[in-house]
C-alpha cells in the first residue's frame, strides 16, 4: 500500500474508544439501542444580512451535549424553510418553520396566538440560503478565548427537517459532516478531547473533566447543562431520547467519533492501474504521501487528504466492481456488502496499541514524508519474517535505515494495523505463499456468518483490490446464526445454550450433521431436543433404507445384472427418478442449496422407494426364483441405487455411509474416496407415471 501510493495520514475524525483508548473501524463497532439527553440549545445572532435576525437565538437540537463546548459553527440547509418566531418572554428563536411546534412543545415555550400565516409572533421567514454571512456566538462567549470567537452559519446539504431545530452545530473535532463543512470554510479542530473521553486541563470550565460518554457527564443536571442554563443558553434538556448508537465490539463502551492523526487508505483516490496486477512480485514503489508535524504534534487540518478521483478508477470502483463480478450466496449478500462499500469512508488503517502487527514506516522529521525505500522495506521484512514484529524496534531502528539515512531525521511510527487488515491479507499467505502448492489464487469461496460484510468479507475485498485489482474469491456464502428452540438467541445468562459435544453424545455426530443441512442456513435457525428428535426420526427412515438395501442384495453378483433394455417398464421408471435425483443434487451443491439436496435425497428414499418402489416389488424379492428376470431386474436396479445413494448420503450422514459402504465391501477403500456415482440415463413417460402412481394411492386407500 505505502509502495503504491495508497496510504495517507492525516487528521480526520474517526471512530474512538475512550474505554480502550483507539480508533476503532467499522467492523469493529456494533451499534445498541440506548436512551440518552437530547438538548436545545439557543446561539445568539449578533451579525445578520438580515437587521430582525441581530439578537435572535439560532436554536440547534443534539443528543452529544459534550460536544457544545467545542461548537465552533451553526449549519442550515439552504432549502429548508426557517422562521423566526417570538415567545411570550420576548425571546425570538430561529427554527425550521416545519419544526417549530415541536420545539416549542419540548421547551415548554409559549408563543402569542397571532396570525401571520404560522400562528405565531412571526418576526421574519424565508430559506436557509437567506442566512448566509449570520454570525452567532456561543453561549460561554464571556468565558473570552476559544469561546468568545464568532460561529458562521454555513450552508449544509446534509441539514434535513426529519428531527432537532433544522438547525445543526457543527464540531469538526466530533463529526464527518462538520468536519467537512468545517474544512471547505477554513474552520480547523481544536483536538480539545483526549483520548480518555476527558477534556484537556486548559479547555475551558471544562478541562480535565469526563469522560464523555458518561452519562451523568451530559444529563439534564451534569456540568455542561447546568453551565448552559446558568448562561442563559440552555432551552430544553431531557433524557429521554431513544435512538441507535456506536458501541465497542469489545468493551461494549460507547464510542464517539474523535479527530486525531491517522493512518489511512483513500477510498476515492485515481489508482495506477499497474499497481493492481495479481503479480506476486508486488507493485512498483510511488513517493510516499505527505504528512505534517510528528506523531506527538497534530498535523494540520487536511494535510495528507486525498484529492478526489479526478478521472482515474479508485479503489470504491473496483471494490464495486468486483462485489458485481462475485458470486454471492445468497444474493442479498451482494447489496449489503455493496451499500456498505458504496458509502464506506477512508479506511483507517492505525490503532494505537501496544501490541499488534505494526505500521512498519519511517517519517521524516522536517518534511513530514515518509520513506518509500525498497531496499529499507526489504530489510524490515526480512527482519520481521526472522524474528516477528517485535522486530520492529527502535533499537534496530538505524540497521534498517542503513547507510543512506540518519535515524534521527526520521520518525519511527509506532501505531499498528487494524486487525482487519491482517484478516483481510490471509488470501495471500494462504495462496501465494508457496506453503501450499496445490491452491491457487484466486480462493473458490469464502465463507462466514452474516456480520463479516462488515468484516472480513469486506477487508479482504479491499485489501486484494487496492493490490491485485480484482475479489480474493470467486464465491461468498453467509450463513445465519443458531438460536434455541423458541428462536431466542442463546446467552450463558438465560441458561438456554447447548453443548455441541452433549448433542453429539446423545444423538450422535449424524444427526447433528443432518440437522445442519437440513435447514435453511442462510437465515437464523432453531436447535433443541425436540427438534432434534424430529430430525432423528428423519435419519432412521434414511437408516432403514440403506439396511433394506444391504438386505435386499445379499449375494448378488455381476452374472445376475440385467442390461436396462431387458427390464420391466417400472424398473426403467425407478432409473430415471434416479437420474432425475442426480441432477436435482448436482445442482444443489452448485447452488449450495443443501436444505434442498436433504429434502430431495429422504423425499426419493420415503416416497419413491420405501412407499412404492420396494412395496411393489417385495414379493418378487421373496418369492421368486433367482433366475427369475424380474427379480434379477430388481436387484440389478437395487445394487445401482445402492452405489448411488451411499455416495449421495456421505456428505450428510458421514458416518453411517462408512458403516454402510464397509458393511457390503469390507476392506474396501472409504467411500469418502469415490467419485460421485454415473447414473444410466434413461428416459421414462412421467405423466404417464404420476397418473399410475395417483391411481395406486387412491386404491390404497380404499382398501
Amino acid at each position: 500500500f505505502a509502495e503504491s501510493g495508497q496510504l495517507y495520514r492525516g487528521a480526520k475524525p474517526v471512530m474512538w474508544s475512550p474505554v480502550e483508548k483507539t480508533a476503532l473501524a467499522e467492523a469493529e463497532v456494533e451499534y445498541e439501542d440506548i436512551v440518552s439527553t437530547q438538548i436545545d440549545v439557543g446561539f445568539e445572532i449578533v451579525e445578520s444580512p438580515i437587521a430582525e435576525l441581530v439578537g435572535a437565538h439560532a436554536v440547534i437540537w443534539t443528543t452529544t451535549p459534550w460536544t457544545i463546548p467545542v461548537n465552533q459553527a451553526l449549519a442550515y440547509g439552504p432549502d429548508v424553510s426557517y422562521a423566526a418566531i417570538r415567545s411570550t418572554d420576548g425571546k425570538t428563536l430561529l427554527v425550521a418553520a416545519e419544526l417549530a411546534e415541536a420545539f416549542f412543545k419540548r421547551a415548554g415555550i409559549e408563543t402569542p396566538a397571532i396570525d401571520h400565516g404560522y400562528g405565531w409572533d412571526l418576526v421574519w421567514s424565508g430559506k436557509g440560503s437567506d442566512l448566509a454571512g449570520t454570525i452567532c456566538r456561543h453561549p460561554m462567549h464571556a468565558l473570552g478565548g476559544f469561546f468568545a470567537k464568532p460561529r458562521p452559519m454555513l450552508p449544509g446539504d446534509f441539514v434535513t427537517t426529519d428531527s432537532g431545530t433544522g438547525l445543526v452545530h457543527m464540531a469538526p473535532d466530533h463529526g464527518e459532516d462538520d468536519f467537512a463543512l468545517c474544512k471547505a470554510h477554513g474552520i480547523e479542530p481544536v483536538f480539545a478531547v483526549l483520548g480518555d473521553g476527558k477534556y484537556r486541563e486548559d479547555w475551558g470550565w471544562l478541562g480535565g473533566q469526563g469522560s464523555v460518554i458518561n452519562p451523568k457527564f451530559n444529563a439534564p443536571d451534569g456540568p455542561i447543562c447546568s453551565d448552559l442554563r446558568e448562561a442563559g443558553g440552555l432551552l430544553a434538556a431531557s433524557a429521554d431520547y431513544k435512538h441507535s448508537y456506536p458501541h465497542s465490539w469489545r468493551s461494549k463502551a460507547k464510542v464517539i467519533y474523535r479527530c486525531t492523526p491517522q493512518w489511512f487508505v483513500p477510498m476515492d483516490r485515481a489508482i495506477d492501474p499497474s499497481t493492481t496486477s495479481p503479480a506476486a512480485g508486488g507493485p512498483p514503489p510511488r513517493s510516499g504521501e505527505v504528512l505534517d508535524g510528528t506523531a506527538q504534534t497534530p498535523p494540520r487540518n487536511g494535510e495528507g487528504d486525498q484529492p478526489q478521483a479526478g478521472g482515474g478508477v479508485t479503489l470504491r470502483d473496483i471494490a464495486l466492481q468486483a462485489i458485481a463480478d462475485t458470486r454471492f450466496v445468497p444474493e442479498k449478500g451482494r447489496n449489503r456488502i455493496g451499500a456498505m462499500v458504496e458509502g464506506r469512508p477512508d479506511w483507517v488503517l492505525s490503532r494505537q496499541r501496544a501490541w499488534g502487527v505494526p505500521i512498519t514506516l519511517f517519517v521524516d522529521r522536517k518534511s513530514g514524508q515518509y520513506l518509500n525505500d525498497p531496499e529499507v522495506n526489504a530489510r524490515i521484512v526480512a527482519a520481521v519474517m526472522a524474528g516477528g514484529v517485535d522486530a520492529w524496534d527502535e533499537e534496530h531502528a538505524q540497521e534498517y535505515l542503513g547507510d543512506k539515512y540518519k535515524l534521527d531525521d526520521y520518525e519511527r511510527v509506532t501505531d499498528i494495523l487494524d486487525v482487519w487488515f491482517d484478516s483481510g491479507s490471509t488470501h495471500a499467505f494462504v495462496l501465494e505463499s508457496g506453503r501450499w502448492p496445490d491452491l491457487q489464487w484466486p480462493a473458490n469461496l469464502y465463507l462466514e456468518g452474516s456480520d463479516q460484510h462488515r468484516g472480513w468479507f469486506q477487508s479482504s475485498l479491499l485489501e486484494s483490490c487496492a493490490t491485485r485489482g480484482r475479489a480474493p474469491y470467486d464465491a461468498v456464502l453467509t450463513h445465519g446464526f443458531t438460536m434455541d428452540q423458541k428462536g431466542m438467541k442463546m446467552s450463558k445468562s438465560l441458561g438456554n445454550t447447548i453443548s455441541p459435544i452433549d448433542l453429539m453424545r446423545d444423538y450422535g455426530a449424524d444427526i447433528l450433521r443432518l440437522w445442519a443441512l437440513s435447514v435453511d442456513f442462510t437465515e437464523d435457525h432453531r436447535i433443541g431436543k425436540e427438534i432434534l428428535q424430529g430430525v432423528a426420526d428423519q435419519y432412521r427412515k434414511l437408516r432403514n433404507t440403506y439396511r433394506y438395501l444391504l438386505g435386499a442384495l445379499e449375494g448378488f453378483s455381476e452374472d445376475e445384472r440385467l442390461p436396462v433394455a431387458e427390464m420391466p417398464e417400472l424398473e426403467q421408471y425407478m432409473l430415471g427418478l434416479l437420474g432425475k435425483l442426480d441432477a436435482t443434487l448436482r445442482q444443489a451443491v452448485d447452488d449450495f442449496d443443501y436444505n434442498t439436496y436433504v429434502r430431495a435425497l429422504t423425499d426419493f428414499c420415503n416416497e419413491d422407494l420405501s412407499a412404492f418402489f420396494f412395496d411393489i416389488r417385495k414379493d418378487s424379492l421373496y418369492c421368486d426364483a433367482p433366475t427369475d428376470l424380474k427379480r434379477r431386474a430388481y436387484r440389478t436396479v437395487l445394487d445401482t441405487l445402492f452405489h448411488a445413494l451411499v455416495r449421495y448420503g456421505a456428505p450428510v450422514l458421514v458416518f453411517t455411509a462408512e458403516e454402510v459402504w464397509a458393511s457390503r465391501y469390507p476392506g474396501a477403500e472409504s467411500v469418502h474416496l469415490l467419485e460421485w456415482p454415473e447414473v444410466p440415463a434413461v428416459i421414462v413417460d412421467e405423466a404417464r407415471w404420476t397418473e399410475l402412481r395417483a391411481l395406486r394411492q387412491t386404491v390404497n386407500e380404499a382398501i
